[in-house]
């Protein structure tokens, strides 16, 4: 058995395929020696042959070409579409883990939507929380911009209650506190949502929530005014209407209230056929809440939903209401490093960075591998498969499922005007507030 040195002709794949330790598997391959073409046997880890493959495998190549593969990701089904982009199921070819592609054409992105792709990027690697969803990777071509993020497999909160009917009181507890720690996550590390809906709450499991969907979101510091007005109507604050400018924080958390009477009553405070009528309503102020729902919810609904700003409850008294009382809040995940780096300096590892560095390591990313990174921050393969390993390790030692009371009674089925009026708020849902 010949093992011949491989012949590498790009250059954003130079130094990735090399002796490597790890689990090998042995391939046909063309190597520089062979000036007939002839195939020899190599040994190649995983991460080599995904990259051989890449040059040389015609399937491969095919799949690149027709937008089937970007990177080191398997493209399948569309799952969404938004304003500005449309997303994809995707499948990491070397740890298998099934994630969420979003894409957006660069020749549709105006300037503020370049703007917002970039503080979409910087938000998220700020976070590090079970219930937000998790940036992997940033790649692009001449065409296309593409994000590598966490696939959350149970559908959206909308679809959901608009399927199902509302939410009992219990469970809109489990779910809404999820929330409310993510937003609080959010603002201390100085990132504002401006987008926070049902459609923008994912399920992970069946009571485990995560945000996502961070491409209104601002990085800024939480006393700094924001002039841009974006976001969806129905979840709109009435400053937003009202003034030249507003404070991301109040925007966010008057979203919570108008997400949680949606959760408990299956319909919106504010409703109207046109943005016109909407934003009417909006700043009038006046809603009522249905009989059924509880004296403690609807006394935090009513805390949330004060038209001025400054009056609003705030993150910390929302945890605090006697509706939310007694309810453990998830905790954010240690901070831990973007970019491996570190796996390949002489600093001590936690066993978190030792399970994490002996996976890559498996897969034939050794720290030569790491040393010789081109890019450090998200627009790296080597750093994408570092940061999905990471946060699989993450979510076997933390679990991300909080105490949930089992045998749910069969929720209230939607009759058809309750399922009219719900068509009717997603179209209004899906106008987009960005001025």
């Amino acid at each position: 058995m010949a093992v011949a040195k491989l012949s590498v002709h790009n250059e954003g794949l130079k130094g990735y395929l090399s002796p490597t330790e790890g689990v090998k598997q042995l391939v046909q391959c063309k190597t520089d020696d062979d000036e007939e073409g002839e195939k020899q046997n190599v040994l190649l880890t995983p991460f080599e042959k995904v990259i051989y493959d890449m040059r040389n495998n015609k399937e491969v190549k095919n799949e690149l070409i027709l937008g089937k593969r970007i990177g080191f990701y398997q493209l399948r089904g569309e799952i969404g579409i938004g304003n500005f982009s449309k997303v994809k199921v995707g499948i990491h070819c070397l740890t298998k883990e099934k994630v969420a592609i979003k894409i957006m054409d660069k020749k549709q992105l105006i300037q503020k939507a370049q703007q917002l792709f970039i503080s979409e990027v910087l938000s998220m690697e700020k976070l590090h929380h079970p219930n937000i969803i998790r940036l992997y990777e940033m790649l692009e071509t001449q065409t296309r911009l593409y994000l590598a993020l966490e696939y959350a497999d149970g559908g959206d909160l909308f679809t959901k209650i608009c399927t199902r009917g509302r939410l009992l009181e219990y469970e809109s507890k489990f779910i809404f506190v999820q929330i409310v720690s993510a937003v609080k996550h959010m603002h201390e590390n100085n990132v504002v949502h401006r987008d926070l809906k049902a459609e923008n709450v994912f399920y992970s499991t069946t009571n485990c929530v995560k945000v996502g969907d961070f491409g209104f979101s601002a990085l800024c510091p939480l006393n700094e005014p924001l002039k841009t007005c974006c976001g969806s109507p129905p979840y709109a604050a009435p400053e937003l209407f009202r003034e030249k400018s507003y404070f991301g924080i109040h925007v966010d958390i008057w979203a919570l209230g108008i997400l949680l009477y949606f959760m408990v009553t299956a319909t919106l405070p504010f409703y109207g056929e046109t943005v016109r009528k909407l934003k009417k309503h909006i700043l009038l102020g006046s809603y009522t809440i249905p009989a059924y729902v509880s004296d403690p919810c609807q006394k935090l609904i009513h805390g949330i939903l004060q038209p001025i700003p400054t009056n609003r409850y705030t993150l910390a008294n929302i945890l605090d209401s006697p509706w939310l009382r007694g309810l453990g809040c998830p905790e954010p995940y240690q901070p831990f490093h973007l970019n491996p780096a570190h796996l390949a300096s002489s600093l001590p590892l936690k066993e978190e960075e030792r399970e994490v560095k002996k996976a890559l390591r498996n897969l034939g990313i050794t720290e030569e591998h790491i040393c010789n990174n081109l890019n450090w921050d998200s627009r790296s393969p080597i750093t994408g498969t570092y940061r999905i390993i990471l946060h699989q390790s993450q979510k076997r030692r933390y679990s991300e499922d909080p105490i949930m009371v089992s045998n749910c009674p069969a929720r209230t089925r939607l009759n058809e005007s309750r399922k009219r009026r719900f068509k009717a708020c997603a179209q209004t849902s899906r106008m987009c507030l960005i001025l």
